[in-house]
């Protein structure tokens, strides 16, 4: 146990990134890689607050430990594969948007259907290594290409403008992104990089992107859409976060002619998970959350239509 702990801690960086990974405590972490030092009367890392480094007997033991880890993944997931109905747990991870808004309301149902089987659903930005994780199925936003993974598009990730009905009937509904500077604009920033959302138009048959002012900006997409419920001006949202408010009449698509497909929404899972029948069963579930149309597309396209009939009457 302390080699495989040891052995995650490196791969990892640090203690608390290998405690989030195996579910436990980073003390349990520390003590479990401090009491395997002191059976090797070895040092294996050097630690800092916020990282490790091996030592080089650190990283001889740290290379062994992950053929050895590797040898024993492959072996529970032949047994596993053998076992035809979904049991035990499933490790799953997603963006925090996508799993609050699709994941997180279907899974009492997959719940339902599979009650032998429990989910560990991690929903942050931290970009997982499935294989050194020991994740089962991730969900990211973008076509990502690892060599050891499988993927699958789950659905495109459109963006569009957003505002509430009573801000455009103060300041008018604008007809062109130019039309934007005349408006307060709400902005996105990324956690990850700090960096602010370029918006992305369709114009002349090439998608343009722009930095509008803004009056406010955060990191959160939520909080994107709530300060448009209240009036904050025009903003960009994924068509998935926006689409509920829509329905509530909260928040109205605008210049969706030149909204674009600004990534996919896609599922990834190791070779290894192959033949693993939870796999089978939360990809198989995943196509049922993420239909061809998507729901939210089609609300939001449906919305429209409506208002240009209503205009043209």
């Amino acid at each position: 146990m302390g080699q495989a702990v040891a052995a995650r801690s490196a791969s990892l960086g640090s203690y608390t990134a290998a405690a989030r990974s195996l579910g436990v405590s980073p003390s349990a972490v520390s003590k479990s890689v401090q009491r395997l030092e002191g059976r090797l009367g070895l040092s294996l890392s050097t630690r800092t607050t916020r990282s490790l480094t091996l030592t080089p007997e650190g990283r001889d033991l740290y290379e062994r430990a992950l053929r050895l880890l590797r040898e024993a993944e492959a072996v529970e997931q032949a047994a596993v594969a053998i076992r035809s109905e979904p049991a035990g747990l499933l490790k799953a991870t997603a963006p925090l948007p996508v799993g609050v808004h699709l994941l997180a309301p279907a899974m009492p149902r997959f719940r339902a259907r599979y009650p032998r089987l429990s989910v560990d659903l991690r929903l942050d930005d931290h970009f997982a290594d499935l294989i050194e994780e020991g994740i089962d199925v991730a969900i990211r936003v973008g076509e990502l290409g690892d060599s050891r993974l499988i993927s699958r598009r789950l659905a495109p990730h459109r963006l569009c403008a957003f505002a509430a009905p009573d801000d455009l009937a103060r300041r008018g509904i604008p007809a062109h992104p130019d039309d934007l500077v005349q408006h307060d604009c709400v902005n996105f920033r990324f956690q990850s990089t700090g960096q602010a959302l370029r918006w992305p138009f369709r114009i002349g048959g090439r998608t343009v992107e722009r930095t509008p002012e803004t009056g406010i900006v955060t990191d959160s997409s939520d909080a994107v859409t709530a300060i448009l419920e209240a009036g904050g001006g025009i903003g960009i949202s994924p068509t998935y976060i926006a689409a509920p408010s829509v329905a509530r009449g909260r928040l109205v698509p605008i210049l969706t002619e030149f909204a674009v497909e600004r990534s996919v929404i896609t599922a990834l899972w190791p070779e290894s998970r192959r033949g693993n029948p939870n796999v089978k069963a939360f990809l198989a579930f995943l196509a049922e959350v993420f239909p061809t149309p998507p729901p939210w597309d089609a609300l939001i396209a449906r919305t429209v239509g409506e208002a240009r009939a209503g205009t043209a009457g």
